[in-house]
């Protein structure tokens, strides 16, 4: 996904200002248009960094939360029939839908931050962030359907940036290595990222 001339880096004092701005009650601003653009800009830099880390490893290994297995768990639990490679938007956001995420959402208030924060999801795993294929989802979400996404193989197609098939082990092993290399990265960025935004 390529930066959008519009979403560059925010001088510091600027982005002290938006996090304070977003830390606040959203009772206080009403449709205040400039916290709309600072949520849209750090939910599209989210979907830029994510992209990137879904594009350069192999998601199948990636840990996007320290409670992975429980997101997992839970989502699989109360949605086993939830279609995750292409996604309906009924399922996410009509209100019998809102009615079984809610539960889902609100068990992970405090284990989860910023748990219901909205951020980009894909809707199609297998195409990138565009205005088509992407819908506003709680983090919370967002986490369950890409920690399915990864674990079930329902994620982007990779380039032949990866190990060949035929392979031997020892290059499997080194090209393992790398892509562990390629993740630490990543999520460095991923961190830097949300301390400078927070």
């Amino acid at each position: 996904m390529e930066s959008t001339g519009g979403t560059e880096e925010l001088a510091s004092g600027e982005l002290v200002s938006v996090a304070h701005a977003l830390s606040l009650p959203a009772k206080s601003y009403g449709n205040d248009p400039d916290i709309e653009m600072a949520w849209a800009m750090r939910a599209t830099q989210h979907a830029e960094i994510y992209y990137k880390l879904i594009s350069s490893v192999d998601p199948q290994f990636l840990k996007l939360t320290k409670v992975d297995d429980q997101i997992y768990s839970e989502f699989r639990e109360n949605f086993k029939n939830l279609r995750i490679d292409i996604l309906d938007p009924e399922e996410l956001k009509s209100e019998s839908a809102k009615e079984k995420w809610r539960p889902f959402c609100l068990k992970f208030d405090g284990i989860v931050e910023d748990f219901n924060y909205g951020i980009l999801l894909r809707l199609n795993c297998s195409q990138g962030y565009t205005a088509e294929n992407t819908i506003f989802a709680p983090r919370i979400q967002f986490f369950a359907i890409e920690i399915a996404r990864n674990r079930e193989g329902q994620r982007r197609e990779r380039s032949s940036k990866g190990v060949d098939k035929g392979a031997n082990s020892r290059e499997e092993e080194k090209g393992a290595n790398r892509e562990g290399e390629k993740e630490k990265e990543a999520y460095k960025e991923i961190n830097k990222s949300s301390e400078t935004t927070m």
